[in-house]
């Protein structure tokens, strides 16, 4: 699985930053979604390896200008300048289908393929064979919601040469064999699976919070995840200004991957404040070194960096 930021900015662009946009793409599978779509997020897509095309699902944390105006924009372009006509799913909060039917009615747009838009509660949200997404609300100053991806646990590794030393035929028997399966051989033997199958391998979890104070909603979706996508829109110095806004400071943003048992932080949506203090790039790494002294596995996300959960180990 893999993590690529195309926008890490706070309520408007800065020189460097897009408002908010992270999409998310797995193994083996050319699909990907998104998280947020900020204004722009269509031209950050072109700056991007990820092709708008393949593009399944969006989720949309709240209602605010900088996390979902790129939107309409973006859907309709991708079939206009793509040629997309797969389906596509947006996942948010309640309001999300009045303002996109709004939209296309005045502007007399159109997605141009099959376009779900679906108005979350609570709980679980999606669910397929390898993947369920969750939600939960955050407390900002509007309706906002955090999502928890997690992968499904897969089957452990299968021994074949095990298997081929039991004379089993390669082909359809392997795969029930590896579904943990007790099957019948034409010279009468069983053969359990399970036994030749080793343990499973846990699935990977993935967290968006994105806008939000600190919050205990924030803890319970991100518990044990690989890692943990949180804002820190401001430095602790700045508290108040970050009570006022709803939104938190890099040190509750490490306070929620302690209290969380995360194994990585990566923080996003900061105030274009911090940009251009000094050296470039001093504020955000004061950002850094503020999550660090309480969560040592702490790190500054940028537009189009990339930060990579590996497979586990069986």
């Amino acid at each position: 699985m893999r993590l690529t930021f195309l926008g890490t900015s706070a309520g408007t662009p800065s020189r460097l930053r897009n408002v908010s946009a992270l999409a998310l793409q797995f193994d083996q599978q050319s699909a990907f979604w998104l998280f947020d779509c900020g204004e722009g997020t269509q031209q950050q897509f072109m700056r991007s390896p990820l092709r708008l095309s393949q593009l399944q699902f969006v989720f949309i944390s709240h209602l605010h200008g900088d996390h979902f105006y790129g939107l309409p924009g973006m859907l309709a372009s991708r079939s206009l300048q793509y040629g997309a006509d797969t389906p596509v799913t947006v996942f948010g909060p309640p309001g999300l289908l009045r303002f996109m039917q709004t939209t296309f009615e005045v502007s007399g747009g159109t997605a141009g393929y099959p376009l779900t838009i679906h108005e979350v509660k609570p709980g679980l949200i999606y669910e397929d064979e390898r993947y369920s997404v969750t939600c939960l609300p955050l407390i900002h100053r509007i309706t906002s919601f955090g999502f928890a991806v997690v992968e499904k646990d897969q089957p452990g590794h299968f021994d074949v040469e095990t298997a081929r030393s039991l004379g089993i035929p390669a082909g359809p028997l392997y795969g029930r064999l590896k579904r943990g399966e007790t099957i019948t051989l034409p010279d009468g033997r069983t053969v359990n699976g399970s036994e030749l199958v080793g343990p499973p391998i846990s699935g990977r979890k993935v967290v968006y919070c994105c806008d939000t104070i600190y919050c205990q909603n924030s803890i319970h979706l991100a518990r044990q995840a690989d890692v943990l996508v949180h804002e820190a829109t401001y430095a602790g110095e700045d508290l108040e200004l970050a009570v006022r806004g709803g939104h938190s400071t890099a040190t509750q943003a490490a306070q929620v991957a302690v209290q969380a048992g995360v194994k990585a932080l990566v923080m996003t949506h900061f105030s274009p404040r911090y940009e251009g203090q000094g050296v470039e790039g001093t504020g955000m790494e004061r950002l850094q070194t503020e999550a660090r002294q309480t969560f040592a596995n702490s790190y500054i996300a940028h537009d189009f960096w990339s930060y990579d959960i590996p497979r586990h180990e069986a």
